[in-house]
Parts: structure tokens; sequence; C-alpha cells
């Protein structure tokens, strides 16, 4: 009974003696402050991170304990704790280095794949618009115009359209459009200039309770720079009459305030035989202000306008009648333009060690016209069936978050709690879709009205951390107001439906060692239906629910090899979706989804970087029949991956894949989009402060269809319809070249 005694007092003892923590301020080699940088204890498995001043603590510290700090861009740092650093304070200076993989920690942080994602950016950085989403593993994109529209999107099994299933932010700024004239969940990322991405963050699932209306595949977050360290002008020319002028220049320094302007001019005709006439202007401002201690503003204004013609989505059968070529048009007078201007402010207040206030607000102005044909002259056999979608939108939001962190257990442990609550009004002023010709006159106008959308929301989120492991559950309230007016009934016609939703989350996570994390999430996350289609059902299935659920693991067994893998499954509930192209109501019913992703990346050298991710989804409606229950457009094999050189003597580069396969077009795959697999590279020559670039999209010239669709349609000449696909031609082997001076 004696030794029982003997070895309880001696747990007691060493237990008692970890209850320690060390604290203190990172910095960079000028003396600035560093925010987010990763503290580890080796021994324990305990980690923080540094707040907006540097500042840091870590809990549960003894002699001897191995403590290290990581952050992209850094030399990896690290200390012995000696007798002298109990308690105490203590200065880090972290080194610059070039991005390396082994800079990435795998503590248990919730969404520590999106470090993997940063990596990406800067080893190989986005140098077009539509190359920002296919930076996130196993997300795929097609373009319908190109460059005019937003992009389709296809990830984890979903055909998301333009955005119906993944949220989408800029800096906090949301970027999906709620019931827009087009389609629900609209995302046009054409007014981001590349070159002032400096991090995009990701999450796949319906997890995270700060991510609301259209968070059920995943979310994307794309954060800009604060601030820019030189000058920039580049002038990019090409084939197809291509032209791209952009310019970065920083307009203050001080050593609390910086300012910085950006601008962005595109021109081209694109490969098909009608010009595309295509051209879009971009501009941005971003003051800054960060007084190193306990305070960070940011002021953003930006302004995108954008008008194209397009020869549409074309069949194959007038291809091979010999009517048009693959890049020629049966109506070359689609096409349409669009304009967006936002203002937008950001604050973070350190309130102290432990509290975080973080404030938000945005306004934005937005027109959008589009002028499509899709069913030729199905409809109307003397006119054709060109529509017109037009709308003009304002959109005003706010948010607020407080962040609390507490010590438990004597230190031993830590407990951390968000709050937050905010609000997105959208007011969308004369929403139509009519009947025209060569976008000109007027025939019919099939729907208009005015549109009046309010989301108000709140969150909570608890972390628990105690040493290897982190509980994260979470809750998040949305509450929805919708109201349409019908300015085509003669007599005042306005409906109004509401709708409250609660999405409960959690995520567990287990972190071994700094180079293992297992994982189980789960969640309950929706996408709103639009308020045409709430109003028209009388407030049936608004909000409908996705049940999601991950399980998986990443693993670092070498310092710069990283490996990730995980098995998923997505429920979505019947829902009623508002489909643009037609001007119709459409249920889906519900869906299942089971998915595998696998995921490898590693730093060969310095110089040398390659990644990889390959994608499975068993994608099936679960109210049809077996062999009448596919998901049209629903991928079930994606793949992509690259090479990265970067600073091999003066030169960079990459190559890079993306892979699709077939796919069923219709219900019962008796129509099939074909898949493909292309790639794409780029090389650039560095001389002082000059860089000399080619780009080359398509590089094998591959002949394949960007988006497909099964659609019912007619020719002039045809006496009935035929339903098959209808596709638009990838781009052709592409060259541009590229100069680019930095000052």
């Amino acid at each position: 009974m004696k030794n029982y005694i003997h070895f309880f007092i001696i747990l007691m003892l060493c237990a008692g003696s970890r209850a320690h923590d060390l604290n203190g301020s990172i910095y960079s080699e000028d003396n600035v402050p560093l925010n987010g940088v990763a503290v580890y204890n080796k021994t324990t498995g305990g980690y923080t991170y540094s707040n907006v001043s540097g500042y840091f603590e870590l809990d549960d510290i003894s002699v001897g304990d191995f403590i290290y700090f990581y952050s992209l861009g850094y030399l990896n740092h690290n200390i012995q704790i000696a007798e002298n650093q109990l308690d105490s304070s203590i200065n880090v200076i972290l080194k610059e280095s070039a991005v390396s993989l082994d800079q990435v920690i795998l503590v248990s942080k919730v969404n520590a794949m999106s470090q993997f994602a940063h990596v990406d950016v800067l080893a190989n950085p986005v140098k077009s618009s539509q190359e920002i989403l296919q930076k996130v593993p196993g997300l795929i994109i097609g373009q319908h115009a190109g460059g005019g529209k937003a992009e389709q999107i296809f990830l984890r099994g979903f055909d998301i359209d333009h955005g119906t299933d993944i949220s989408i932010n800029v800096d906090g700024l949301p970027v999906n459009m709620v019931s827009h004239a087009h389609g629900q969940g609209y995302a046009d990322m054409h007014f981001i200039i590349p070159e002032t991405i400096g991090n995009i963050d990701f999450g796949k699932g319906a997890y995270y309770v700060d991510k609301g209306n259209f968070n059920t595949a995943g979310y994307v977050d794309i954060i800009t720079k604060d601030i820019i360290v030189n000058n920039l002008l580049s002038l990019e020319t090409g084939m197809f009459n291509t032209i791209r002028a952009m310019g970065m220049f920083k307009i203050m320094e001080s050593d609390f305030s910086n300012g910085y302007v950006a601008s962005e001019l595109m021109l081209s005709d694109g490969a098909f035989d009608s010009p595309q006439n295509f051209n879009r202007i971009n501009m941005m401002g971003r003051y800054n202000f960060n007084n190193r201690e306990n305070q960070e503003l940011s002021i953003t204004l930006s302004h995108f306008q954008s008008k194209w013609d397009a020869s549409g989505q074309i069949p194959q059968r007038a291809i091979n009648q010999g009517i048009i070529g693959r890049f020629g048009a049966i109506d070359d007078t689609e096409g349409g333009s669009t304009s967006r201007s936002n203002l937008l402010i950001n604050h973070k207040k350190l309130i102290d060690e432990h509290s975080t206030l973080t404030s938000k607000a945005y306004l934005t102005k937005y027109d959008f016209e589009l002028f499509s044909n899709f069913t030729f002259f199905l409809e109307d056999p003397l006119n054709g069936d060109q529509i017109k979608q037009q709308e003009a939108r304002t959109i005003l939001g706010a948010e607020t978050k407080y962040e609390h962190s507490v010590h438990l257990d004597d230190h031993n442990s830590q407990l951390k709690y968000e709050a937050g609550t905010g609000f997105r009004y959208d007011d969308v002023n004369e929403v139509q879709l009519s009947r025209t010709i060569n976008r000109q006159e007027l025939l019919e106008r099939l729907a208009y009205g005015n549109i009046d959308e309010l989301n108000g929301y709140g969150f909570f989120n608890l972390t628990y951390k105690r040493n290897k492991w982190t509980i994260n559950p979470g809750l998040r309230f949305d509450y929805f107001k919708f109201d349409y007016e019908d300015l085509l009934s003669e007599t005042y016609d306005n409906k109004s439906e509401d709708k409250l939703f609660l999405g409960p989350k959690l995520n567990i996570i287990y972190a071994p060692s700094q180079g293992v994390q297992l994982f189980g999430k789960t969640g309950i996350g929706f996408h709103s239906n639009d308020t045409r289609v709430v109003t028209k059902n009388n407030g049936k299935e608004i909000l409908p629910a996705a049940y999601s659920a991950d399980l998986g693991t990443i693993i670092k067994p070498l310092d710069k090899l990283m490996v990730n893998a995980a098995l998923w499954a997505l429920f979505l509930e019947q829902e009623f979706v508002y489909v643009g192209d037609a001007g119709i109501v459409e249920p889906s019913g519900k869906t299942k989804r089971l998915g595998v992703d696998f995921g490898l990346r590693y730093q060969c050298t310095d110089w040398l970087y390659l990644y990889g991710d390959i994608n499975y989804t068993y994608a099936r409606s679960t109210e049809e029949p077996k062999g009448a229950n596919y998901i049209p457009l629903s991928p079930d094999l994606t793949s992509s991956g690259g090479i990265s050189i970067r600073d091999l003597g003066n030169f960079s580069g990459g190559l890079n894949y993306r892979l699709v396969k077939n796919r069923p077009a219709n219900e019962d795959n008796s129509i099939v989009a074909n898949g493909y697999t292309v790639a794409d590279m780029n090389i650039n020559y560095s001389f002082k402060n000059w860089t000399l670039g080619l780009i080359v999209e398509n590089l094998f010239d591959t002949e394949w269809n960007e988006t497909q669709f099964a659609t019912e349609s007619r020719l002039q000449n045809e006496s009935s319809s035929v339903e098959e696909i209808h596709f638009t031609p990838g781009t052709p082997f592409f060259l541009r070249g590229k100069l680019t001076v930095n000052f």
C-alpha cells in the first residue's frame, strides 16, 4: 500500500511541476510583430499562436521542454526551456526564408489543410482570376464565356453551377449572390486582381460556425495583401489578340500605416470564330493601419466592370453536319456586361492578452446583364430563343466577433470561445428574365420583379485544448426574410416568407506529434433557395439542410513530405432550385454523396515542389430507382497536380494538370459528358528587377469540352428537337508572353 501512495505522490509532484507557462513576443528581423506564428511544445503536444501584437502564451511548461516556432516564409526556430525561463517572458526573432513544407506544423488545428494551400500559392502564384479556385485541392472549374461569366464549379460530387454549394469570400466580403438573375449563389470572382492575393483559406464540408449560406460542399476565403514590398508593372500579350496590363503601387508607407493601389486591364477576342471583344477593368485601393500593439484597421475600395460577346454552348450535331466548327456559334449575338463596386472595412482590436474583438462592414453596388440562347429555335421558330437576364443590386452587411481564451486546470489546458453576430441585406431591383432578339428588341418579359432578402445570424464556438487533443463544438443560427414584388402583376403583388435555421458542428482533432493529425468532423449546413422559389412555393423547403461528416488524417512522414486522406459523406435534403437559364422552378430531390480524398505534397529540394490530389465521389439521388438516380454532371473522379520550380538560378515556373473523368449528363446516364485531361505551363527568367515569362494554357493542344450540358434544342433547319450534349469548347493551345518589373 505504501508503494502505491509513494507512486501517487510522485505523479502529483510531476503534474504540479508542469504548472508553469511561457509567454513572450515574436518579431521579424526588422522588428515587426508577427501574427499567427505557431508555438509548439514538442514534449507535451501543447500549442498556441501569436496574436496581432506578436504576443503568445503557452501552458504546461517544464524544464527541458523543446519549444518550436513555425511560420511560412520564416526559418523554423526552437529553444529548450531552462530553469530561469519558467513563468517568464521571452522575445523571439524569426529570420525570413523561402517558403517550404518544413515550415508547416500539424498541431490540432481544425483546418490544417489550408496551410498547404498557402504553400501552393506561394510556390506557384496565381496568374489569372480563373486560376484562383483551382488552388483548392479537389476543386475543378469550367468557364462558359471566356472570362465573362462566373466559373462553373465542381467539388465533392457537386455540380455547384456558379456557386450554389460553396461559400466564397474575399477578406470577409461575400462573393456569392443570393437570388441572382442567372442562378442561386452566383459567384463572380473576376473583380479580384491575381497579384494582390496573399493567401487562400479553404475547408470542405459544413463544419465551420462562421460560414453560413452555401457552405455545404465547402468554403473558400481569399485573403489579399495588406501591404506590398515593391511597386510592380506587368504587361502580357499573346494569341487571340490578348493583352493584359497590371500595376501595383505604394501610395504611402510609414511605421504604422501603409497603402497601395492596383489596377488591371484585360482585352481578348478569344479562340472563337466570332471575336469575343472581351474587356475587363479592375481597380483596387487598400489602406492598412497596424499599431503593432493592439489594433489593426484596413479599408478597401474596389471597382470592376466587364463586357463581352459570346458564342454560347453549341450542339455536337451542328459540328457533325458541318454547319459550324468547334469554335463556331449558332447565335453569336450572345454576351453581356457586369460591374461591381465595393467598400470594405475590417477592424481588429486586442482588448487584452486573451481577448480580441474583430469587426467588418461592407457595401456593394452590382449590375448584371446577360444574353443567352440555349435552345436556339425550340420555343420560337421565327425569332429564336434568346433570353435576357438582368438585375441591379445593393448589398449591405456587417459582422462582429468576440474571442476570449481562459486557462484551466492550473494552466494544463485551455478553453477558447468565440461569439459572433452579423447580417447581410440584398436589395435587388428589376431582376428579370425576358425574351429578346439580337440583344436589342424586347419580345416578352417572363419574370420581372424586386427582391429584398435579409439574413441575420449568430454563432458560438468553443475550442478546448489539452495537450494533443482539441475538441471544437459550435452552433450557428440563421434567420432569413424573403420578400418578392411581382412587377408583371396588374395589381400590387408582394409575397414574404421567413425561416430560422440551426446548424450544430463538432470537430475532434488528435495530434500525437507535430507530424501527424487525425480528425473527425461532423456538421449541418444549408444552402438557401432563391426568393422567387421560396415565395412561389409558399415557404416550403426554404433552407434545405446538408448533413456532412469527415474522418481523415494528415501525415508528415518527413519534414518536407505531406500526405492527406479523408473519407467523407454528405446527405442533402430535397430542395427547389430556380433554374435561371430556363426561368423554371425544378425540384432536385434528396441526394447522397460518399467520397474519398487523397493528396500529396513534397518539397524535393529548395527549388523543386511537387503536389497532387485525387478525389472520388459516389453521388446518387435517394428517391429515384437504380439506373435513373444519377446526378447530372456530378463528377465521380477528378485529379489535379503539378511541379513548381522556384529560384533555380534565375529560372522559375511550373507544369500542372487537371483531370475530369466522363460523367453522366442526365439522370439515366444515357447522355455522357466527356472527360478530359489538360496541362498548363509557365516559365520565368529573372534578371535584377525584371522578369520575362511565358504562359501556355493547354500545352498539348488537347481537344476538350470545358462546360457541357444535356439540352433539348432545335436548329433552324430542323423539324423536331434533339436532346444531346451542348458544350463550350475548351481553350486550345494558348501562348502568352509576360514582362514584369519591380521597383
